[in-house]
């Protein structure tokens, strides 16, 4: 069977296995070349390609509703739903998106970007059926740890209570991003390498071949219920929870997977299938990679695994640069303890976690039990450097609110991939946490625009007794031997290009020194100021600005609503200020997948659409 053949689901219904393993295999083929092009989540989707070819025979999607927890891991889905042809613009501007789409397909019944959503919405999903008195199958697909978060724990609560027919397929690769962690992760262990796998695979070969019934046999699971309840059935943890449990299933056995899963779509009742997948299976570097690279990678050379962009020894990520500056602080300060929810490898935090084991702590898929921890060890006298992704704070906004800021507790927040992240799309781009942070009191944010001012923040919020919040982008940064200088909590600087400055621009981050290279390049006098914190503002600054009487334009690459110059106007008709300011950000909707650069372009943020909105200005004055 060949890819180009697949049209939809349907087209798989009268596949023998062997014609199925061969579309794994070349799957898998395609895959690799593909995410070798563009870049995209390759071991996660790698490992589930059996699982979800056996899930689209034996269910009837888009009539049973299939959902992907993390959606990272549904691109076989997306090829086994006739969208193979549109492989060469994943993640693409106005191409396919990495993530389940409902506007892209009728068999994308879920969207989710972040992790441990599926449960919670499977759970709608039936009731709703039910109430409708209607009878498909809902079919929930939890992979990459995300099992073990709150809100999947949350949501295996209440399914327990209500016991819909649901069944909950737990794709165990044994990992995350990387490695997995916690104590529930040893419980899958035990349950993934217990006696019971070989007896239960062959077990329900047994039944299902042998019994003369046939078909009568799929309808009554309680017979092979019973016949496994002393060995797996009650001793799962699953059972506490009030659900039926079958596995473990070997995740690359077409022939186990479908068997199983017949079993479990006519069980009444909630019913787990625990399937052991191998993540990055076929691809030896993502097959052996335990850091989490080939969790999701860039474009790459398929022989070789090296990434085709490369970076100059004075270049680092800037998580790279930030966890450089934290290690260096680690080490004199001992008091520092570094927290992640599952960000180990994205944040860069490696080499902490080796250099100082017992002041690192990853807490799993887990942002908000992170966020109270962090506000335990600070209100302890430790200093807490709580590492999370911009697209991934909104989760432990509460306990950042009610635990961190209105305690006043010292916990530096580093906000990794703030701004715009590109290719990921809506659910991942970081464009709202400043906003988010500063409503809150007691919350000092900044952003760096270089290295050396990185530096220097570092070592502020570390030396400062309240929270401080750093975001930095998801790109680049060229690095120096900078030793740290004194700045001032609130202080914003500037730099005046050419002699008689048209206009004056304030910016933030990577783009204050983009700005100030682009107006040298073209000759084009003015201001450029870098608001390196938006919360305290530099008020000082904001009334010398207003002084100039000249066009003031505030160039945001995040949402307008909440943020700089919402800041800064706020501040104006409070202390009656006439500035009147021409702001370049987002505005109210949420941005698409595409590289940065064609996202910037498309928002007006770019640097080119700046001066030539400052160009229109003056011809029309």
């Amino acid at each position: 069977m060949k890819i180009s053949e697949i049209h939809g689901p349907e087209d798989i219904k009268e596949a023998s296995i062997q014609e199925l393993e061969e579309l794994a295999q070349e799957i898998r083929t395609f895959l690799i070349q593909n995410i070798a092009r563009t870049g995209g989540h390759l071991s996660s989707n790698l490992g589930i390609v059996e699982l979800t070819i056996a899930v689209h025979k034996v269910f009837d999607s888009p009539t049973d509703r299939i959902l992907f927890d993390v959606g990272h891991q549904s691109y076989v889905h997306k090829i086994l739903t006739g969208r193979a042809d549109k492989f060469y613009s994943l993640r693409q501007l106005n191409g396919i998106s990495g993530f389940q789409k409902k506007c892209e397909s009728e068999h994308d019944v879920w969207e989710a970007g972040h992790s441990s959503t599926a449960l919670s919405a499977a759970l709608g999903f039936c009731i709703a059926r039910d109430l409708n008195h209607e009878h498909y199958q809902v079919v929930p697909i939890v992979g990459d740890a995300s099992i073990v978060s709150g809100i999947s724990l949350e949501a295996l609560n209440t399914i327990g209570m209500k016991q819909p027919n649901m069944v909950i397929i737990l794709n165990d690769n044994d990992m995350s991003i990387s490695k997995n962690v916690g104590a529930l992760s040893e419980t899958f262990t035990k349950l993934r390498t217990s006696k019971p796998y070989n007896s239960l695979k062959s077990g329900l070969s047994d039944l299902l071949n042998n019994n003369d019934a046939g078909k009568n046999m799929l309808h009554k699971l309680k017979d092979v219920k019973d016949s496994l309840k002393k060995s797996v059935v009650e001793s799962s943890f699953f059972g506490d929870f009030g659900l039926d449990y079958i596995g473990p299933v070997n995740g690359h056995d077409l022939k186990a997977l479908i068997q199983t899963l017949e079993i479990a779509k006519n069980h009444h009742g909630p019913i787990v299938v625990h399937v052991c997948t191998i993540k990055g299976k076929g691809y030896s570097f993502a097959e052996n990679d335990k850091s989490g690279k080939w969790h999701g990678i860039g474009p790459f050379n398929i022989r070789t695994g090296e990434t085709l962009s490369q970076l100059d020894e004075n270049t680092l990520s800037w998580s790279e640069a930030i966890a450089q500056i934290l290690y260096d602080i680690a080490k004199t300060n001992k008091d520092v303890v570094t927290i992640t929810p599952a960000m180990t490898s994205g944040s860069k935090l490696e080499k902490i976690a080796a250099a100082f084991p017992n002041r690192f702590i990853d807490c799993g898929i887990a942002e908000d039990h992170a966020a109270v921890l962090a506000a335990g060890l600070a209100s302890e006298g430790k200093r807490p450097f709580l590492s999370i992704y911009s697209s991934f704070l909104q989760r432990a906004y509460d306990p950042i609110n009610h635990d961190i800021a209105r305690m006043n507790l010292p916990v530096v927040i580093a906000i990794d991939r703030a701004g715009l992240v590109g290719e990921d799309g809506p659910t991942h781009h970081g464009v709202f946490d400043i906003q988010l942070l500063r409503a809150l009191p007691n919350v000092i944010l900044a952003q760096p625009s270089t290295y050396e001012e990185a530096v220097d923040l570092m070592h502020l919020a570390f030396s400062l007794n309240q929270p401080f919040a750093l975001r930095y982008p998801r790109g680049n940064v060229t690095i120096s031997d900078h030793q740290p200088e004194k700045i001032a909590v609130g202080s914003w600087t500037y730099k005046t290009i050419g002699s008689q400055p048209k206009c004056i621009i304030i910016a933030y981050g990577n783009e204050v020194e983009a700005i100030k290279q682009k107006a040298k390049a073209n000759e084009f006098d003015m201001i450029v100021v870098n608001a390196r914190f938006f919360k305290p503002l530099d008020t000082a600054c904001i009334q010398k600005i207003a002084q100039q009487k000249l066009p003031v334009y505030v160039h945001e690459t995040d949402m307008l609503a909440g943020g700089l110059s919402s800041a800064i106007l706020e501040y104006c008709n409070d202390a009656d200020i006439d500035l009147k300011l021409h702001r370049i950000g987002i505005g109210d909707h949420y941005v698409h997948h595409g590289s940065v650069s064609a996202l910037r372009k498309l928002e007006g943020l770019d640097l080119n659409s700046l001066f030539d909105q400052i160009e229109e200005f003056y011809h029309a004055h």
